[in-house]
């Protein structure tokens, strides 16, 4: 019998190993976990220090229910493997969830198990989403894969961000990829019968800013980590569970870090000067998370101003492609992460807008592949006589206002070309005369936030504002 329970890991000084190095460096967890009432709350805090700390663990219980701690062993063995393992030190404590903290300072991820049905108050989501906004996150393990569980979860993170979609993240997502490389894993022959399918990892995340806040994992780990997983039981085997943890507590430590350090960039460029209205930019918004980055966009268009004296209007708008006023905004901007899919009158609506002149800038956020491949097919059905080509080196594009023959690159892309800078790499279609599309495969609006994601397969921060003055150059001349 499970309930549930959360987890919080606690993330106190910026971490500086790289992303795929699994080195966590100085390291101690407090866990936190209790009862009341219906539910838990367990806390992990990471907490990094000069000297190393050693692990120590303590669980206080408060309450009758006898359920909060079917798998008493699961996180302890998780983070003693992860010692023997990967060289971290945790600890552990137990708090319930009113003594979970808005600040992450206190609690930087939470983890939450359980198998029954669950609400929250208003009272606690206005509280989780604080939380979660101020640079904390949240972990979700449905317990033996309970699909009651499981769907209160999706539920209750409607209400709590109900402009953010939850959705399922693409094995190529950097949570993935932070310690192992984890795009497949093994099944209890449960998961199976249940009809699905598949051998990748499920799971759904909502992202804010390139940063995953809340994250739910469909199928168990906590027996896994436990040790024991029987057939009939809906969760992962103990290795694909231990290998999952540890790159969930990478990629929470590495996150955390950065999102201190991007906080402290945009209280910087928030103080740019803004200008009169002469052109209006319009972001796509589609079905999927076609918001990643809530600052970027503006802010590059602030820097293009300061570099060419053109105003441009950056109180963007937010448009559907079926928007007749999308035809109000010369040039329109299309984002994401993850795989998307147009709908039959959105892809006509595309297809006038550029045909009668329009500008579509697009860009797959922190490089990721799912976006890519479905901005190509998007393109490729929408202009089938159209072809998306490389821009080359000698292309007005990349003379004005900033003369561009190389781009430096991001630590995670520099990792797989084995190159600190290359030449920039965009692509375009060319309409009466004209790049009428210009897209990028790689992350920029990290970049122009000046924090790209330490996972981000991007352009660095310099660069990126550059790319990004020179094409809405481009769109205002030509």
């Amino acid at each position: 019998m499970f309930t549930h329970s959360i987890q919080f890991f606690m993330q106190t000084s910026i971490l500086e190993c790289p992303p795929r190095s699994g080195h966590f460096k100085h390291a101690a967890m407090v866990l936190i976990r209790s009862v009341f009432a219906l539910y838990s709350v367990v806390a992990l805090a990471f907490l990094f220090y000069a000297l190393e700390a050693s692990a120590q663990t303590g669980k206080d219980l408060y309450g009758s229910d006898i359920y909060w701690n079917a798998t008493p062993n699961d996180v302890n063995n998780l983070l003693r493997k992860m010692k023997s393992q990967t060289d971290a030190n945790f600890q552990m404590e137990v708090r319930t969830l009113g003594e979970v903290s808005e600040n992450p300072e206190q609690n930087p991820v939470l983890f939450r198990s359980g198998h029954y049905r669950f609400s929250y108050s208003p009272q606690e989501r206005d509280k989780l989403r604080k939380y979660m906004l101020n640079g904390g996150m949240i972990i979700y393990n449905t317990g033996l894969g309970s699909k009651p569980f499981y769907d209160s979860v999706v539920e209750e993170l409607k209400q709590i961000f109900p402009e953010q979609s939850l959705q399922k993240l693409a094995p190529d997502h950097p949570i993935f990829h932070s310690h192992y490389d984890l795009d497949r894993v093994e099944y209890s022959k449960a998961v199976g019968a249940s009809g699905f399918r598949g051998n990748e990892p499920w799971f759904d995340g909502i992202e804010v800013n390139c940063r995953v806040v809340a994250l739910v994992s469909r199928w168990c780990m906590a027996v896994g980590w436990q040790g024991e997983v029987q057939d009939e039981w809906q969760a992962y085997k103990p290795d694909s569970a231990f290998k999952l943890g540890v790159n969930i507590l990478s990629y929470a430590s590495a996150m955390r870090a950065w999102s201190k350090n991007a906080a402290q960039s945009m209280r910087f460029v928030d103080k740019l000067k803004s200008y009169s209205d002469t052109v209006s930019v319009a972001q796509v918004s589609y079905d999927g998370i076609w918001k990643t980055r809530h600052a970027g966009l503006a802010v590059m268009l602030q820097t293009f101003n300061a570099r060419t004296g053109i105003p441009v209007k950056f109180a963007l708008k937010e448009l559907r492609l079926t928007d007749p006023a999308i035809f109000n905004s010369p040039v329109i901007y299309m984002t994401g992460h993850e795989s998307f899919e147009l709908k039959l009158e959105e892809k006509i609506m595309l297809k006038k807008f550029l045909e009668n002149g329009g500008f579509l800038f697009g860009e797959a956020c922190c490089g990721r592949k799912g976006f890519d491949k479905s901005f190509r097919d998007m393109i490729r059905s929408v202009l089938p006589d159209k072809p998306l080509e490389r821009i080359p080196l000698t292309a007005p594009l990349f003379k004005e206002p900033n003369t561009i023959t190389a781009v430096g690159v991001t630590p995670t892309l520099m990792q797989e070309s084995g190159q600190a800078r290359a030449e920039p790499t965009l692509f375009g279609i060319q309409l009466n005369g004209n790049l009428g599309v210009i897209y990028s495969p790689y992350g920029l609006s990290g970049g122009w936030e000046m924090s790209q994601s330490p996972y981000a397969r991007g352009i660095n921060d310099v660069s990126a504002t550059q790319i990004g003055q020179n094409v809405m150059l481009y769109t205002v001349t030509h």
